[in-house]
């Protein structure tokens, strides 16, 4: 049964994404949340320059050796950054503009001269080669299991340890470093830390899906995610759930269309964050939509109970709180005037008696919340207060 899992192809594609998008996740929601979520582009351009640097010395293709040695690349990347940003004369995403293309030249460079013959090349780095992961295969436990799926399931692993054992600390040092110093959580060396596991991500990923993929799970997961939700543990869980999505209707919509799969699964991430933003509970475009006329209708409302009050009980109230009356003062035409006036009768917050419009107790109290807000508070308060 095992035999034929491994065996299959297209399940080895999607699990080796799926494992690509949860390792990204997790580490990109903290880049996102701190607005530094471009660090990963420059990141998973410069380890080409890393990757080469340890093949030259080690004729390592992929491994540990790999990994440690181009994330410690990605790392040379942000220290090279924050050094630019330090000394004031550039601004933080021109810092990032200006090292990763050096490095990342310089790495292309190196695979001219010296790694022309290796399977080491741009379009590689670039878009990777997730539709052949199930033929470049190791033996553990008598089963042919794809090495991306190895390496990938272990930096997953790595990435969610990381994250489970510092999340109150990575929580911290990302909403408030200045607390997290004072409280010696260290956030700069936490920063690093997380940097180095986005670096090693890229470099055990760039094989499988290339650097555009990476660059698409570190981001639009997490960023569709924060459109759901404002908890951190949930924009984890779904991320994670959006990048395994992701993998799977990537995978049948490239094999339906005939299309690179890498390219298809960062179209649908981009498909979920476009969900997200157009049908999100809070910060949906739709959802905003709705709260707006809400708050407009209930705006009229209060309009119209406040205007009734102000003329209630006086010698001219008969020809104030008349329906002619809202469109004169209130600059409301009739077909508005009208639509307000029969709401307000169907929330109880007046009665008509003739053409004279009156308020209930209801319409009385929406009227005194907005001239009187202190006796609202002071009767909303003392339940609390009380308890």
């Amino acid at each position: 049964m095992l035999e034929a899992f491994f065996d299959n192809p297209a399940i080895m594609i999607m699990l080796t994404g799926a494992l690509v998008g949860i390792a990204a996740t997790l580490v990109g929601t903290f880049l996102v949340l701190r607005g530094n979520s471009m660090l990963s582009d420059a990141i998973s351009h410069s380890i080409v320059f890393g990757i080469v640097i340890v093949w030259l010395l080690t004729h390592a293709q992929s491994g540990p050796v790999q990994i440690v040695g181009a994330a410690l690349t990605g790392l040379l990347t942000v220290f090279l950054t924050e050094l630019l940003v330090s000394t004031n004369r550039v601004k933080h995403d021109a810092a990032i503009g200006l090292v990763f293309p050096v490095l990342f030249s310089i790495g292309v460079l190196l695979l001219n001269l010296y790694a022309r013959d290796v399977h080491i090349d741009q379009h590689t780095v670039l878009l990777g080669e997730i539709g052949f992961v199930w033929l470049d295969t190791m033996m553990i436990g008598g089963y042919r299991v794809p090495q991306s799926l190895i390496w990938m399931g272990a930096m997953a692993l790595a990435n969610l340890l990381f994250v489970a054992f510092l999340y109150k600390e990575l929580k911290l040092a990302t909403f408030d470093p200045a607390l997290a110093k004072a409280l010696g959580f260290a956030p700069g060396f936490l920063f690093y830390a997380l940097l180095m596991f986005t670096s090693a991500t890229a470099v055990a990923a760039f094989d499988a899906v290339g650097a555009i993929l990476f660059i698409a799970f570190v981001i639009v997961p997490p960023s569709a995610a924060y459109l759901l939700t404002d908890r951190l543990w949930m924009m984890l869980g779904l991320g994670s759930a959006i990048a395994v999505a992701s993998s799977v209707g990537g995978y049948y919509a490239a094999v339906a269309w005939n299309v690179s799969i890498s390219g298809m699964m960062a179209v649908m991430t981009g498909v979920f964050l476009a969900l997200a933003f157009l049908f999100g509970p809070r910060y949906g475009v739709i959802a905003q939509h709705i709260r707006r006329q809400s708050q407009t209708r209930a705006n009229e409302s209060r309009t119209l109970a406040v205007h009734l009050y102000n003329h209630e009980d006086e010698p001219n109230q008969g020809e104030e709180n008349v329906a002619h009356a809202l469109m004169e003062h209130l600059r409301w035409d009739r077909t508005k005037a009208r639509r307000i006036v029969l709401r307000g009768l169907d929330q109880g917050l007046i009665t008509r008696d003739g053409e004279l419009l009156q308020l209930t107790a209801k319409g009385r109290a929406v009227a005194l919340e907005i001239l009187e807000p202190w006796r609202h508070e002071t009767v909303t308060e003392a339940p609390a207060d009380h308890a």
